[in-house]
């Protein structure tokens, strides 16, 4: 009986899990991977939770536990990066953030001695690249993305320099942040486990704001200044890594450090590119084909395999190579642009602006819309209406075009937001 208890916890876990947006396709490695994490009353407690922002007090109604020992167990939950943590008006406020990007990454940003860390790494290996089926919901199950490329600021000339708007530089997100925090790379920590991990630097995870703020009160990333971050930015620059981040354009709550050959999600991006796992920058790379002299050091770069070599069709020099882009994977991240000793090739605009949400809330939002689950995030059963959240998912959808607020509607079955919708248009 206790055994099917505890299954029961884990189940009710994974159930809770997927009511997110962001969720994690129920299976035996998930299992494995939410008992490593989470003990048996952890897990029951945690499925119990809103998938709203939620304070101690209503964690203990929904989990009948007094609030002392509701708090506590909130706390160590915190302390573990399971739950963020932060404070508004003076109140402990507590979020369940979704697996990805969100505890499975936390459980990885340091060194820890409370779990078996090469056995996590493991499991998440084969629930990521074996399984395929999380990474595919993940990455290529709707419209809006969940991270976004960031262009790389050194690549830029004067001319294009002109055109990048703020919120599409690294460096810019690094200066605006309230709390700033840098752990160990989750990606090259796993693959280290496995013994594939690539001489890139470990320690240089970026996470911004309430994130940051929560992650650094536990200890899981390291406090950095807007210097340091400035710094450990140019790191990155210097060794030639990818800037990949949550897709919003206000207070931006990560960004990756990324290689081609351990994150996910630039093996997302070869594996499934004509998908468009990720959202790329407003730039392309152009070819300058009489400065290419076929090295090939644009090729070695490219973290999404977008550059290949073919032949220059030069009759007196027959063995000669050029570049060439492949424009429906490129990122436009512009590392092929510092690598050419040629100054061959050059950022230019992408004939379509990339849309990116404003927020983390339009950014739920719209994704819950795209995968039908819009209801989940309005009818919560598991909560009481909060009406400071219920106004800002309302904002959202009625700024939406009337395509999506139509979707919306239809998985609200509301007549008040069609009220609402309505007057929006007059």
């Amino acid at each position: 009986m206790a055994h099917l208890t505890v299954r029961s916890a884990y189940n009710n876990l994974s159930d809770r899990l997927n009511k997110f947006p962001q969720g994690a396709p129920p299976s035996k490695l998930l299992y494995k991977i939410l008992e490593i994490l989470f003990t048996a009353e952890e897990a029951e407690f945690v499925s119990k939770l809103s998938i709203k922002p939620f304070t101690p007090e209503k964690a203990a109604r929904l989990s009948n536990k007094t609030i002392n020992e509701s708090k506590a167990l909130l706390d160590k939950l915190a302390s573990k990066g399971i739950l963020l943590d932060t404070e508004i008006d003076g109140k402990s406020i507590y979020t369940l953030p979704p697996p990805m990007a969100g505890f499975f990454e936390f459980s990885m940003m340091r060194i820890r001695n409370d779990v078996d860390q090469k056995l996590l790494a493991e499991l998440f290996y084969e629930y990521l690249n074996m399984e395929e089926d999380f990474i595919k919901d993940l990455f290529t199950n709707c419209e809006t993305k969940l991270g976004r490329t960031f262009v790389n600021e050194p690549s830029l000339d004067k001319g294009i320099n002109l055109t990048v708007l703020d919120y599409e530089k690294a460096s810019e997100v690094i200066k605006t942040a309230s709390h700033i925090g840098v752990g160990i790379c989750y990606c090259r920590h796993k693959m280290e486990h496995l013994g594939k991990a690539c001489n890139a630097p470990m320690d240089i995870c970026m996470t911004f704001n309430n994130v940051a703020f929560s992650l650094i009160k536990h200890k899981i990333a390291r406090q950095v200044d807007i210097n340091e971050g400035i710094d450990l930015l140019q790191t990155a620059y210097d060794n030639k890594l990818v800037q990949f981040g949550e897709n919003v354009k206000e207070k931006v709550s990560f960004i990756c450090n990324c290689c081609g050959c351990c994150c996910e999600a630039m093996l997302a991006a070869k594996r499934f590119g004509l998908l468009k796992p990720v959202h790329t920058t407003n730039y392309l790379p152009v070819i300058e084909e009489m400065k290419c002299n076929g090295c090939g050091k644009c090729v070695d770069v490219c973290p999404v395999e977008a550059m290949s070599l073919v032949s220059a069709n030069n009759p007196a020099k027959p063995k000669r190579k050029k570049a060439r882009l492949n424009e429906e994977i490129c990122l436009g991240c512009g590392l092929c642009v510092r690598s050419c000793t040629m100054d061959g090739i050059k950022l230019t605009e992408r004939p379509q602006r990339v849309i990116t949400p404003l927020n983390s809330v339009h950014r739920v939002v719209m994704t819950a819309i795209e995968k039908g689950m819009l209801q989940n995030l309005i009818f919560d059963n598991q909560a009481l209406w909060n009406h400071r959240a219920m106004a800002a998912i309302l904002g959202v959808i009625l700024k939406l075009p009337p395509i999506k607020q139509g979707l919306a509607s239809k998985q609200f079955k509301s007549r008040y937001l069609e009220f609402l919708i309505k007057n929006s248009h007059h």
